[in-house]
């Protein structure tokens, strides 16, 4: 059984489990966004991890998905503008014309999913439910920024899902606005 349930209803010790310590998620802990390419470039593992224990402890940032009672995945959800570099970001904006302050648009930024629990529908139930908890919070609309992976084709770095792919969003609703790379889109859904 998968359930997905706001970040404030797990425990410290779910996003342990979810994000590991090795390889990109215990690296990054869904700061990327969060932060500027210098603030990237100086900080450390420690750092971000402690910055996300802060964010998630304050509100949710996010979703933890469950399966048969364990965590087994992550998403981050929150309003556009809590994600400093995404503000700046060409594979956000290119060819859009839009108020990129507004907090009624919020974005899902990032995916984990822990390992033995990948292939699972662990990230289409996150994407699902990141529309309703978006909404449930006065979101008019969410968006997501996936790559485009074509069937059959291979991910040459794995690392770079954790945007999550279009096929995940659209088969939660998302519907694409733009695309700025061969390899991008843009992809919405009004709440």
């Amino acid at each position: 059984m998968l359930t997905v349930v706001p970040v404030d209803q797990a425990s410290w010790a779910d996003l342990q489990a979810i994000f590991g310590d090795r390889g990109d998620p215990a690296r990054c802990r869904c700061q990327y966004f969060k932060e500027t390419p210098a603030q990237w470039k100086a900080g450390t593992a420690e750092e971000r991890a402690e910055r996300f224990r802060a964010q998630t402890a304050e509100h949710a940032t996010g979703l933890v998905a469950f399966l048969d009672g364990e965590p087994a995945g992550w998403c981050a959800v929150e309003p556009r503008t809590a994600y400093r570099r995404l503000l700046r970001s060409r594979l956000v904006w290119d060819g859009r014309d839009e108020d990129q302050e507004d907090d009624g648009v919020w974005a899902v930024t990032c995916f984990v999913t822990r390992k033995g629990f990948r292939r699972r529908g662990v990230s289409a139930a996150l994407a699902k439910a990141a529309g309703d908890f978006a909404r449930e919070r006065g979101a008019r609309a969410v968006e997501g920024y996936p790559i485009v992976v074509e069937p059959g084709q291979k991910v040459a770095w794995p690392a770079e899902l954790f945007v999550g792919t279009a096929g995940v969003f659209a088969a939660a609703g998302f519907t694409e606005v733009s695309r700025p790379t061969a390899r991008r889109v843009v992809m919405r859904l009004t709440c």
